[in-house]
């Protein structure tokens, strides 16, 4: 029987759109003004003692709140405006101290039962209702000190390997200082040097008995590597919150001056990781243990030239506690986190531990493989570097800022052996990190290690809630053309198509129900670029019934019966359909895989209403039509 189908196809596109109205539909509530309150110290756990405590505290200051909560990434607070938000997050911080990390949020008002089924709304982005705004400091000293221990470390191999002799190196502020015995060796340690450091002015002094070589950086080197700091703390900044948020926030990632960075995330709840992974400079260093020495030697004073002492990490094991023990470590590292390639959480099967499986680049697998070549049966251990600030408080407890009214920031590194192990045999680019406090752990740790680190430590100095950057009278204005557009589309397709327009309106309204629930369900967010992806997607859905309405049109003057009409519409328009939107989603992919930001957005949306408008704009117009005239065999006109 022609335009018949069967009961089957009838109930899935049934199935199909109820569940997209299902999931489109917590994006009718509105949102609160939250906070979130997570831990920022691993020795420190959010627990319910922690959440009655706030309470407490916010009742006696006045502060109301709708409802609170504890869940795992930790305390979550609802207010009826923003001004008692930001009420609440000074108290938050004053109370609360350096230990947590306090962030405002928007929290989607979506009721319980929605949620519990999953069914969250899909994100804003900064142009439609603005979002978390982070302007971080580059520590530029900090870059220029990494760079300038790497030229002393690099001007030792090369004496090395030109087996020319002297007494030491060292950094003395941006300098580093080479000593020799003799005018003859520091004539050929010059020469060498020139040649191989050309970023370096070297000068020559004499102290007594001792020839010594100062090498300088340039103003113009300095200048270069500074710059160079920024642009790849930008692109490791970027990178890390692709790796967090899945690729689905669109970050708007700006230098600002010489030393600064600012970054504004759309719409995401989980601001508190969001600070923790921007701020965090977690990497891992691998070295060898010195077994020439003792520990009790060291601890005692007498560290030796080449050795440094650290600190095992406590931790515990059931409800044992093991102390931090001290362990005796070579100064030059092996490799570090700057050469991992790639980084996996998993499980360690033999403890039942977390562990990271790690992989090196050429340089640091080179590295790895030689000393583990000639090295088995000895000791390795792997260090934990993460750079943390706090806020400075006075007496009273209340936050000391400087002249500009910025927080006075206290920052300090971390430095533990969270592994130390005997190297049973070779490996180079493949291997385990093991002794990681969680899974959480593991996983943040890889996340960065994936990333990649960063090239100097940043740190955030200003957090703040933003409007839109259009205005709300531009986005109002906006909308309001997409829907003066979409009625006027809506009054055409009725009046030149009467029926056959009418069902193909109501396919389009199921489009763009489909669209918002597919957001929806991949917490998308949803930007300016993005609304024009899905107008667009608007349009070539029209066309598609355009297409075959036209067909159907030309079929019935041909002489056809209205059933023949309404099939041969259907399956002669069907390849000129799938061609134009094959093109169309190709041409989208493109835009995703080589475009950032916005572009990315714009070919989301229009790759999804691609594919959403193929399916309402033929099965589903197919199918109302169908139902309406496959049953009526004695058919003799349509209206159309």
């Amino acid at each position: 029987m022609l335009n018949h189908y069967p009961l089957w196809k009838y109930l899935l596109i049934l199935f199909i759109i109820a569940g997209s109205a299902f999931y489109a539909l917590p994006n009718l509530y509105g949102e609160d003004p939250a906070l979130q309150i997570a831990a920022s110290a691993r020795d420190v756990k959010i627990t319910e003692q922690t959440l009655s405590r706030m309470m407490k505290t916010f009742e006696k200051e006045g502060v109301h709140y709708r409802n609170a909560k504890l869940s795992e990434k930790g305390l979550f607070f609802r207010f009826e405006n923003e001004a008692v938000q930001l009420k609440a997050k000074k108290i938050a911080e004053t109370e609360l101290g350096g230990d947590y990390a306090v962030a405002l949020n928007l929290a989607p008002a979506t009721p319980q039962w929605l949620r519990d089924l999953g069914a969250e709304p899909m994100y804003l982005g900064l142009d439609l209702r603005g979002g978390v705004y982070f302007l971080m400091q580059v520590d530029m000293e900090a870059a220029v000190t990494k760079s300038v221990n790497t030229f002393v470390s690099d001007s030792r191999t090369i004496l090395r390997k030109a087996k020319v002799r002297y007494l030491g190196s060292k950094k003395d502020q941006n300098d580093i200082v080479i000593r020799f015995k003799t005018e003859e060796l520091r004539e050929k340690g010059l020469e060498i040097l020139n040649r191989e450091m050309r970023e370096l002015s070297f000068n020559e002094k004499e102290d007594g008995k001792t020839f010594m070589l100062y090498g300088r950086i340039s103003e113009a080197t300095i200048k270069e590597l500074k710059m160079f700091a920024l642009k790849q703390n930008i692109t490791t900044l970027r990178k890390r919150i692709d790796e967090k948020f899945h690729g689905l926030v669109e970050p708007i990632i700006q230098q600002q001056g010489e030393d600064r960075i600012v970054i504004q995330l759309p719409g995401i709840q989980d601001t508190a990781g969001a600070k923790d992974i921007l701020g965090a400079t977690a990497t891992l260093e691998y070295r060898a243990v010195d077994e020439e020495h003792t520990v009790e030697q060291a601890l005692s004073g007498r560290v030796p030239a080449g050795s440094r002492i650290y600190y095992t990490r406590e931790r515990k094991e059931g409800s044992r506690v093991i102390p931090s023990v001290a362990v005796l470590l070579k100064k030059r590292v092996i490799t570090t986190g700057e050469h991992v390639t790639n980084a996996q959480a998993g499980i360690d099967p033999d403890t039942g531990g977390a562990k990271v499986n790690v992989s090196l680049d050429g340089y640091g697998g080179k590295r790895m493989g030689a000393f583990t070549k000639g090295n088995v049966g000895q000791r390795m251990a792997v260090v934990y570097l993460e750079t943390k600030q706090e806020t400075v408080l006075d007496k009273k407890g209340n936050i000391v800022r400087d002249e500009k009214g910025n927080p006075v920031l206290k920052r300090y590194t971390i430095e533990e052996v969270i592994s130390n192990a005997v190297i049973r045999g070779h490996f180079s680019n493949r291997f385990e990190t093991t002794g990681l406090d969680s899974v959480q752990e593991a996983n943040e740790l890889s996340l960065l290690l994936r990333a990649g680190a960063l090239a100097a430590p940043v740190y955030i100095i200003e957090e703040r809630t933003i409007g839109p950057s259009l205005g709300q009278d531009n986005i109002d204005k906006g909308f309001s053309s997409v829907i003066i557009g979409f009625i006027a589309v809506l009054f055409f397709m009725a009046f030149w198509y009467r029926k056959f327009g009418l069902i193909a309106n109501l396919a389009l309204a199921l489009n763009l129900v489909i669209i918002v629930a597919v957001l929806s369900l991949l917490q998308a967010t949803l930007t300016l670029p993005g609304i024009a992806g899905i107008v667009l997607t608007v349009g070539m859905a029209v066309d598609a019934n355009v297409l075959i309405f036209e067909r159907i049109r030309e079929e019935l003057r041909n002489g056809n019966s209205p059933q023949n009409s309404i099939h041969s519409g259907y399956e002669k328009a069907l390849s000129t359909i799938a061609d134009a939107n094959i093109t169309t989603l190709i041409a989208a992919f493109v835009l995703f895989v080589v475009g950032t930001g916005p572009i990315k957005g714009f070919a989301v949306t229009l790759s999804i209403g691609i594919m959403t408008s193929m399916f309402t704009a033929i099965l589903v117009t197919r199918a109302v039509v169908n139902y309406s005239y496959g049953s009526k065999r004695s058919l003799k006109d349509i209206s159309i």
